[in-house]
Formats: C-alpha cells, structure tokens, sequence
C-alpha cells in the first residue's frame, strides 16, 4: 500500500493541465496532499503549500508522488536530482508515469540503498482476459470527451459522490494513474496490451446489482488521433448504458496537437452513441458535463444553460455545481 500523506511533486510542469495528476488528488482526497514541490520554472500550482523535502517531511509526508502527466510519461533527468534526495530523507515515491521508475537505475539504487519502496500505479497486475461482449447485470455510466483531460474523471468521482450521499448503489472504477492513486485501485487502461484494452473493462465492471450504477473513468477522445484506442475499449468494454459528454470550450485546438480542431458536441454524440449500442443497443446520451474552469462565474453560467437549450440535455460543471442534474438523469433511466 502506498502511505500517505503526499507531497505532491509538480516538477517543471509547464502547464496547470501538465499537473492533472496533483490536481485530481488535492480536489479529491486533500486530506492526503501535505503540500507541493515545484522546481523553477513550473507553470502549475496546485494551492497547497510550496514547500521543500525538509518541510514535508516534518509536516508528516510520507510519500512523493510524481503529479505530473507530462507527454510520452517521462520521467525528466531536471526531476532526478530531487527524486535521489527524496529518497535518502526516508520517502517513498509514487509514479503514474509510462516512463517506470524501477527501470532507472539510479532511482532503483537509492531506493535499495535508504530500504524506500518505488510504487508504479501505471502497471498492470492482472493478466486481463479479451472482451466476450456477454451483456453484464447492473449499470454503466462513462464520460466521453471532445478532447483529452476535460473533466471526465471529475465527472464521474462527481456523480459517484452525489449518489453515495443519496444512498444509492454506486462505484467509482478507476482506469488512469490518477484515479487510482486517488482511489487506491483500478486499471492502469493505457498501459495493457491493446487486445485486452476491452477485457480489462469488462474485469473492472463485474456482475452486479441491477440498481447500482458503475461510473467508469473516462479516457482520451474518439476525435484524438494519438488516444483514440482506449476510449473505443472504455466504449465497448464497459458497455454503457448512460454517455456523458465532457467539453471544454476555451480549446482553439486538441491537446498536443495544434492542426486538430475539437469536435462538436452535436458531432461527439452523433459519433459515440452508434458506437455505444453496438455493445449495449439501450445506450443512452444523458447530460453533458462542462469544464468552465477558465471562465468566470457568469460567463460560465450563461454558457451551460446556452448549451443546455441548444443540445437538450441537463448540462453543467460538476466542479463547480456538483453532479446532482446528471445523477438526476440516470436515475430516469
């Protein structure tokens, strides 16, 4: 088990979406996150304590983890120097990253020399079976975006959250490095071999009661050409019986990719949903879920009913609204 609390290392994130991985665990379990490391020239901040290796440690951090999802998941030589250091003060480190830390010697050596333990959440720890497509009991809900990193894990930790306080069934299953490190479990999805991608949904969400609802991760985007692959598996693995579509709308372009322009709403769901009920012919497109973090708050409000009277269905920003509307929706289902 990984042992918190946390420092969050931002490293030399250039930008706040560069440190998703530190955002998701300081929104989500902040009662874990002691405070943050950045080196100069960081570009994020996640509004926990700046502090050094010394502070966090006195403060009763146990753990560094990597906050950073940075493109290709590389682990940057500009970090190694603060990772060693880590290390020798008696921290473990945690890492979600493709780039392993027990693959760099250096790391593997202080990790041995000062008895710490090295956690790669991005490996898989079940051999996963290939998709059967054999129709499972209880229910589905995934969040598909426009683009990538749009709010669809917030999404669904939102509506996970609301139905608990309601006392329905409900479970949030993890698919990416920062949910499970949020969580403590889940399936490292873009890190299993392609043919069982959809398997491993399937082994994610069992069998279950016909009332309670499996809020699956969502990941990458049907539109992006780099990460489309794991979120056809999340679309056919996971056979979901309620889409919710995720956008943000200040994009001039894909992320990562400045030729690409992000699709319509109109387009994602035209797209999705055939998709979807080749897997489940009941899928259903429920709500839209809008990351309005660089709006302000009546700008963001004109937009969201804007788009609600455009598209026809409940529309809002769970992070800053709460997943009430779209828990609402599925619970019409």
């Amino acid at each position: 088990m990984i042992q918190t609390p946390y420092l969050l290392f931002l490293g030399d994130a250039p930008d706040q979406l560069a440190a998703k991985v530190a955002q998701g665990i300081r929104d989500w379990r902040p009662e874990n996150a002691v405070g943050q490391l950045r080196l100069p020239g960081c570009g994020a901040d996640v509004k926990v304590p700046d502090m050094d290796l010394a502070a966090a440690k006195a403060a009763g951090a146990k753990t560094l983890v990597i906050g950073v999802a940075n493109r290709g998941g590389v682990i940057s030589e500009a970090w190694k120097e603060v990772l060693i250091e880590a290390l020798g003060m008696g921290f473990d480190i945690a890492s979600g990253l493709h780039n392993l830390l027990r693959d760099e010697n250096d790391l593997m050596a202080a990790a041995r020399v000062n008895g710490r333990t090295l956690f790669d959440v991005r490996i898989p720890s079940v051999a996963y079976p290939i998709a059967n497509g054999k129709k499972r009991s209880g229910k589905r809900c995934l969040a598909i975006g426009t683009d990538c990193s749009v709010g669809k894990m917030y999404t669904g930790l939102a509506m996970d959250v609301e139905m608990q306080k309601r006392g329905m069934k409900s479970t949030f299953r993890p698919t990416g490095q920062t949910g499970i490190l949020i969580t403590g479990g889940g399936v490292p999805l873009d890190a299993v071999i392609a043919d069982f991608m959809a398997g491993a949904v399937e082994y994610l969400t069992p069998d279950n009661d016909d009332d309670h609802w499996d809020h699956i991760e969502g990941q990458g985007s049907l539109f992006h050409v780099s990460y489309s692959g794991v979120t056809m598996a999340l679309i056919h693995g996971g056979q979901p019986d309620a889409l919710v579509l995720a956008h943000e709308p200040t994009r001039t372009h894909m992320r990562g990719l400045p030729d690409y322009d992000l699709p319509s709403l109109e387009a994602l769901r035209d797209t999705a949903l055939p998709l979807a009920r080749i897997a489940n012919p009941k899928a259903q497109v429920t709500g839209i879920s809008v990351n309005t973090a660089a709006m302000g708050e009546d700008e963001a409000l004109s937009y969201l009913e804007a788009l609600e009277k455009r598209m026809g269905l409940p529309t809002v920003d769970t992070y800053r609204q709460g997943g009430a509307r779209l828990v609402d929706a599925l619970d019409a289902i």
